[in-house]
C-alpha cells in the first residue's frame, strides 16, 4: 500500500450502489472473510459527509498493518481504491490499494 497525502487525492462526492457493492466486495476479498461475517467484524455504513465512503464507526476498531485502524474505504475520481486509517497517534492516513493486495 502506498501512503499519500489528502491533497494528492480527488475523492468522488457520491458513490453509486454498484461502487458501494464493489468496495464492499473488495473489503471481503482483502480481509479474506465470508460476506456474512463482515458485518460482525467490520460493519460498514455508507456516508456522504465531505465525500462518499463506506465507513466503520470509531467503536468498531479493526486493526490492520502496524497498529493502524481501518476507518473507511472510498474511490477517487480516477477510480483508485483508497482506505483511510488511523495510526497509533490517531492521525488519519490515506493509502492507495492495488488489486494485487487482495
Amino acid at each position: 500500500m502506498k501512503t499519500v497525502t489528502v491533497s494528492q487525492l480527488n475523492f468522488k462526492k457520491r458513490l453509486s450502489m454498484i461502487e458501494q457493492r464493489s468496495l464492499r466486495d473488495y473489503v471481503i476479498r482483502w480481509l479474506k472473510y465470508p460476506e456474512e461475517k463482515l458485518d460482525d467484524i467490520l460493519p460498514l455504513q455508507y456516508t456522504e459527509d465531505v465525500f462518499g465512503k463506506l465507513e466503520s464507526k470509531l467503536e468498531n476498531q479493526f486493526t490492520i498493518d502496524n497498529n493502524e485502524y481501518f476507518r473507511y474505504i472510498t474511490l477517487t475520481e480516477d477510480n483508485q481504491i483508497i482506505i483511510g486509517v488511523l495510526d497509533s497517534n490517531k492521525f488519519l492516513l490515506h493509502k492507495i490499494l492495488t488489486l494485487d493486495e487482495q
